[in-house]
């Protein structure tokens, strides 16, 4: 089931499994727990459970920890439950609170019969107990009871984002918890980074740890135990130093594991009676005393200078038998000195860990988990929102063409950028593509004003959105052409261009198709295609005449009203929720300054109460993500994992339309300090490096502002714009002419020679008919 997506669902009655997207069921026998592990697997997964969340809510409740707001009135459920989820995640920081623990407490020894479990599954292991496998086509009347507790099993799931949930668990108290777990069990919850940096300080290995002078190597020595020579310098022991030490017997040098190391005089008698380690005469008779449990004393000072580990570390590095050293960690264990379980992340034997270590990864570790959960830069928001939206994918065929439009439904753009610039940037895109999911049904389209007359902004849908997203229609024209349009496309449905011309009776053609493409503009007609808007252009006026003449391609294909796209019963609510969703699904993070940049009617004051209400159910999630933006956030939990991923920055050229929604810059984030005007207009360009702007390309490709260091690389993806726009002639840089300015030598070296104006570039041949572009430089 690796790589499956399982869910569980209980009752006393019994459990049922949900496998999806799987070719067969799962082998039997791997459904069955190792009855060894089953208490800390069982409890590893209790706190997202809606038991859990349920049992501290009852809990708080009873300890008077949610009291009422209003005495005598009932607080909604779903009140109660927000309240809770509050409460739980501020003691969380607080391990040892009586009411967290006791939650652990009645679920797993009041509500699970974890020793039954455990009991069971022993059973099932030695034959004891028959497993029996049937198929059915209806589940049984006892399975069919379960279906009912999905919904309350699911409830809470998935309110937290990552980085919250791993920083709860590992907030819990250990120790309290050590009773209930049986194990330790942190292999999701410790950070990698933080294993490494305390292994270079318990290991003395960190620089500004290293010793001073000779006292501080011997203390080293003493802490850290047996060295080779190389071992002695990584930790900054001079050869000075060491024979300083051997020659005044501080220190001795031993043959241990077929090598020469340094030990100090004072472990000379643990080593001796540990590893039969022959030592050299004259040493002091006070280092040569017979030690108790002197291979449990090397051991333990083992655990402490070193992250979790396994058996076989320890047996390597003194040349002992891996048989040996696993009894004596398990007496270690048993004696509480170490901590057995599994801690590194992807480790796969039982490690052990020094209770002092533990304690000081899991600090670690929590507060790289904190700092996750803050809000991230502005920049980061720039390098998610490429990623969020499939900027660079390489995909093709309708599937991805429908996911693109899922995530830009809505949103008005010209039709020569949408096709040029956007959905080229997240696909391999033919518009054949988009005419044949327009033919079939799949999309509409609608006109959202004109651009000249040869271009202009429309809107894609997906038909079973179409009705709560389109928009009314915006000032439509009303003489009498345009009534009549509108008369013959109400009472006949999808029309062709020369039946339009039928209803307007001695009106020249031309001019019905102009009134026709006023109602487009306005929103009130659409196509089964697309391809007639790509023929927009000047059009050379006919002297009127009674001669027959064809259908210009603009007015090609049936027209409709979008009215009978639309669903009349879809209301205020209803289309609110949608514009919400969508607004989700295309910025993963939704501010203030996102749906201000969408001219959305009303604003973000008129959304507030949808994503407000959705938040209340569970759906979304509400914080401060991003560092710059509005306090009232509102975000995808999938949205925020993804966008603490972006963290760290990546050295990725991304190239946009300026007027592109994975474009932050001049919407959710201010443009930043430049030596000119920049806007996100149409035919304009971006260039980001790492989320940080770099590259504003005007329209036409005449004027260009910088940002920062520009590098080469970033100047490669103006050959790019160059294939699309036809080519670049640079006239002026930051305001300053184009041939005088610094990037100038840069910029001829990638491809610009001198014009007139300034440099121009011209777009390579073998792309300059057809360039596609990936998005990425």
């Amino acid at each position: 089931m690796v790589g499956s997506d399982v869910q569980a669902i209980h009752s006393d009655d019994g459990f049922a499994l949900r496998i999806a997207e799987v070719d067969r069921l799962p082998d039997m026998a791997g459904l069955f727990l190792d009855p060894d592990t089953v208490v800390a697997e069982v409890t590893e997964q209790l706190e997202g459970s809606s038991m859990f969340a349920s049992r501290f809510r009852e809990n708080a409740a009873r300890a008077l920890l949610l009291p009422r707001r209003r005495p005598g009135q009932r607080t909604p459920l779903w009140q109660q439950r927000q309240r809770s989820a509050g409460l739980l995640q501020i003691v969380s920081r607080h391990p040892s609170f009586p009411i967290l623990v006791e939650t652990y407490r009645e679920c797993l020894r009041d509500v699970f019969d974890l020793d039954a479990l455990a009991g069971i599954m022993r059973a099932v292991r030695a034959r004891q107990v028959r497993v029996v496998e049937v198929e059915t086509a209806q589940p049984s009347p006892v399975a069919s009871s379960l279906l009912f507790e999905y919904i309350a099993k699911y409830m809470y799931d998935g309110d937290a984002p990552l980085a919250e949930r791993r920083a709860h668990a590992l907030s819990l108290d250990r120790e309290l918890l050590a009773e209930l777990l049986g194990s330790d069990d942190l292999r999701e919850l410790l950070d990698p980074n933080a294993i490494d940096a305390t292994e270079l300080e318990l290991q003395r290995l960190d620089e500004t740890l290293h010793p001073r002078d000779a006292d501080g190597a011997l203390d080293v020595m003493r802490l850290v135990g047996d060295l080779s020579d190389e071992e002695a310098a990584a930790r900054g022991i001079t050869a000075v130093w060491r024979d300083e030490l051997l020659g005044t017997r501080r220190v001795v040098r031993v043959r241990l594991a077929g090598e020469q190391r340094v030990i100090a005089a004072d472990d000379a008698g643990r080593y001796r009676d540990a590893l039969g380690v022959a030592l050299p005469p004259g040493l002091a008779a006070a280092h040569l005393g017979l030690t108790a449990d002197a291979l449990s004393a090397l051991v333990r000072r083992y655990a402490r200078t070193h992250v979790p580990f396994v058996a076989a570390d320890v047996a390597m590095r003194w040349a002992l038998p891996v048989g040996g050293v696993t009894e004596i960690l398990t007496t270690l264990t048993r004696d509480g000195d170490i901590i057995a379980g599994h801690f590194r992340p992807g480790g796969g034997d039982r490690e052990y860990c020094h209770p002092e270590v533990l304690q000081r990864l899991r600090r670690r570790s929590l507060a790289a988990l904190r700092r996750e959960v803050e809000a991230v830069p502005a920049q980061t928001l720039a390098r998610f929102l490429p990623a969020w939206q499939g900027v660079g994918s390489d995909a093709r065929g309708p599937d991805r063409l429908m996911e693109v439009i899922t995530q830009l439904q809505g949103m008005a753009v010209a039709l020569s950028v949408l096709e040029r610039d956007i959905l080229p940037a997240r696909m391999a895109y033919d518009g054949r593509l988009l005419d044949e999911l327009i033919a079939a049904g799949e999309v509409v389209w609608q006109g959202r004003g004109a651009m000249g007359r040869d271009d202009g902004r429309i809107a894609l849908f997906l038909r079973s959105d179409a009705g709560r997203l389109l928009a009314p229609p915006s000032d439509p024209p009303q003489s009498d052409v345009h009534a009549a349009i509108r008369t013959r496309l109400r009472e006949r449905g999808a029309t062709f261009a020369r039946d339009l011309l039928d209803a307007c009776p001695g009106v020249p053609l031309d001019e019905v198709v102009d009134a026709l493409y006023d109602l487009v503009w306005a929103g009130e007609v659409t196509n089964d295609t697309i391809q007639p808007l790509r023929f927009l252009g000047p059009v050379r006026r006919h002297p009127r005449r009674p001669l027959m003449r064809l259908v210009p391609p603009r007015a090609q294909g049936r027209w409709s009203l979008v009215a009978s796209s639309r669903e009349e019963l879809a209301g205020a609510t209803e289309r609110g929720v949608a514009l919400a969703q969508t607004l989700l699904q295309r910025h993963g993070v939704v501010t203030r300054e996102a749906v201000a940049a969408e001219n959305v009617p009303g604003g973000f004051a008129a959304l507030y109460p949808v994503l407000r209400a959705m938040e209340e159910s569970g759906r979304i999630r509400r914080g401060y993500f991003v560092e710059g933006c509005g306090a009232a956030q509102f975000a995808l939990a999938g949205a925020v994992d993804g966008l603490r991923s972006q963290r760290a920055p990546v050295a990725t050229t991304v190239l946009l339309a300026a007027i592109d929604p994975a474009n932050p810059y001049g919407a959710v984030l201010p443009w930043p300090k430049l030596a000119g005007r920049a806007a996100r207009a149409s035919g304009s360009f971006v260039v980001m490096h790492g989320g940080e702007l770099r590259l504003y390309i005007e329209r036409g490709g005449r004027s260009m502002l910088t940002c920062g260091e520009v590098g080469e690389h970033d100047l490669e993806a103006l050959s790019t714009v160059a294939a699309r726009i036809g080519r670049i002639d640079l006239q002026s840089i930051d305001g300053e002419p184009a041939a005088a300015h610094p990037l100038a030598p840069t910029l001829r070296e990638a491809g610009f020679v001198p014009s007139p104006r300034g440099l121009v570039v011209y777009p390579q041949r073998q792309g300059a008919a057809h360039a596609r572009a990936d998005g990425r430089g």
